[in-house]
């Protein structure tokens, strides 16, 4: 069936919230992104493809592969080699020592603690190597093509790089593991050893989880000399999950509150399309009503920032010369949305009510008079 098409402004249509428009902030980070958590979508980027050190970024898809291949709650048994990794920051691990998963995860996340990470993978794989492909595998299926891991913990060598755009990637995949989640969100823990039987307590290396700022749910900090200062954050607020990227920073804290605080103020969610709300009239021919309200097939809702609701667009499509009856949901019509060129969406149009059609009589009289409707 034929559609007659008619193209307008949204803003025409749409009632726009209220607000000024802001420009991107200005940080001092050398690559960053901040990215919707449940759509995946970026509002703010700097250089979001540009391969540079992770630093201890790195942690998170050692995390990941582990509780996807193992249990927190198996036993641990630091190998030589997990022992006597001693570079940056670090538990005290001796050869021999027996320990949790769980708690070495604890380490790992919270404490930014190198060795574990070496522990963990050995545990998890057998060996660091076959962790690595294990975690190179992974990033591949997540989408982050642009990283390459050459060890677990983040240390600084040539083919270990990843970006802005897939450490974001990385990161909202492993948000979606509760036991994660559970661990970045930790401000201090206790790491508790079963052989020989001791505690240590860790403090978080994340600084924002103080409260400094509102919705600070983790994730991670990374820091070498290579790397720079570097950080991912995930805040929430009304109703709204955002991931934070910043990598070789000058003041990462202040560069993650200045992009949070632009995203959460310059978001916006609009109603697009509803079920309970007419988008269009389409008259009826022999009808007993002239016409029938369009509404949408289903409710629509996107989030756009403030600065691109003046390119946001309405095609409307309609079906001509429809002659009742008309059911209550049929389709007549389509109305596609676009922020400049691109296509956000497009959802069907029915008839809001069942129009049936006019009695004989009615029609007849019409016919024999010349009367059309």
């Amino acid at each position: 069936m034929l559609l007659r098409a008619f193209f307008i402004f949204l803003l025409l249509s749409f009632a726009v919230p209220h607000a000024s428009y802001a420009k991107p902030p200005s940080i001092s980070a050398d690559a960053a992104v901040m990215m919707d958590t449940k759509t995946g979508r970026l509002y703010f980027e700097k250089n979001p493809l540009k391969q540079r050190p992770p630093a201890s970024l790195t942690k998170i898809m050692t995390a990941i592969i582990a509780l996807e291949n193992s249990s927190p709650g198996d036993v641990v048994t630091i190998s030589k080699n997990a022992a006597s990794v001693y570079e940056g920051q670090t538990i005290i691990l001796r050869n021999g020592d027996k320990i949790t998963l769980d708690n070495l995860l604890k380490a790992a996340l919270i404490y930014s603690a190198n060795n574990s990470t070496v522990a963990i993978a050995e545990h998890v794989a057998g060996s660091e190597k076959y962790f690595l492909e294990m975690m190179n595998e992974k990033a591949r299926l997540i989408g982050a093509v642009n990283t390459h891991f050459t060890n677990t913990n983040g240390y600084t060598h040539p083919n270990h790089y990843s970006t802005a755009c897939d450490l974001a990637l990385i990161t909202r995949y492993a948000l979606g593991n509760p036991a994660f989640r559970k661990y970045v969100r930790c401000k201090e823990a206790n790491v508790e050893w079963i052989e020989p039987k001791k505690s240590e307590k860790i403090n978080s290396t994340n600084r924002l989880l103080g409260g400094s700022y509102p919705g600070i749910e983790g994730v991670k900090t990374g820091s070498t000399s290579a790397a720079g200062n570097c950080l991912i954050v995930l805040a929430n607020r009304d109703d709204r999950s955002l991931i934070t990227v910043v990598l070789d920073c000058y003041d990462r804290y202040q560069d993650t509150m200045v992009i949070l605080d632009y995203g959460f103020n310059q978001i916006v969610s609009l109603e697009l399309c509803r079920t309970d709300k007419t988008s269009e009239y389409l008259p009826i021919r022999g009808g007993k009503e002239s016409s029938v309200a369009l509404v949408g097939e289903k409710d629509y809702t996107i989030d756009l920032l403030r600065s691109d609701l003046p390119m946001l667009k309405r095609k409307l499509y309609i079906v001509p010369d429809i002659s009742a009856p008309v059911s209550c949901g049929q389709k007549l019509g389509k109305e596609s949305f676009y922020l400049g060129d691109r296509k956000l969406a497009s959802v069907y149009l029915v008839a809001e009510k069942q129009i049936p059609r006019k009695g004989f009589g009615a029609r007849l009289y019409e016919k024999i008079f010349g009367i059309h409707s």
